[in-house]
């Protein structure tokens, strides 16, 4: 399922989705589910506001079963227009369970 307000330039979407097609590839990562969470989402945006796109990542099933996880977040460069971050499903679950709001909407 994807949803992509019309108020959204689609030049910026197709970037977000280049860099998220970058993470997934470079972190080998699936990434199920990414949302606008900022002041866009939120309906206050500025003329100057960036672009929060959150996502949900998941790693391949050896990689959890590792003595030495890697971390459970991916942080991109942060730019003017771009802020591009992820969690990990298992960070997700439990900031969910702890009833943090961004991580519900993931």
């Amino acid at each position: 399922m994807r949803a992509v307000p019309s108020s959204l330039d689609t030049t910026v979407v197709g970037e977000i989705d280049r860099r998220l097609s970058s993470v997934s590839e470079e972190h080998e990562v699936r990434i199920p589910r990414a949302i606008e969470s900022g002041s866009r989402a939120w309906g206050f945006s500025s003329p100057d506001s960036d672009y929060d796109c959150r996502f949900l990542f998941i790693r391949p099933r050896e990689q959890y079963l590792s003595l030495w996880p890697a971390r459970d977040v991916i942080e991109t460069p942060l730019d003017n227009t771009y802020d591009v971050n992820g969690w990990d499903l298992a960070k997700t679950v439990e900031l969910a369970v702890k009833g943090n709001a961004t991580a519900e909407l993931h």
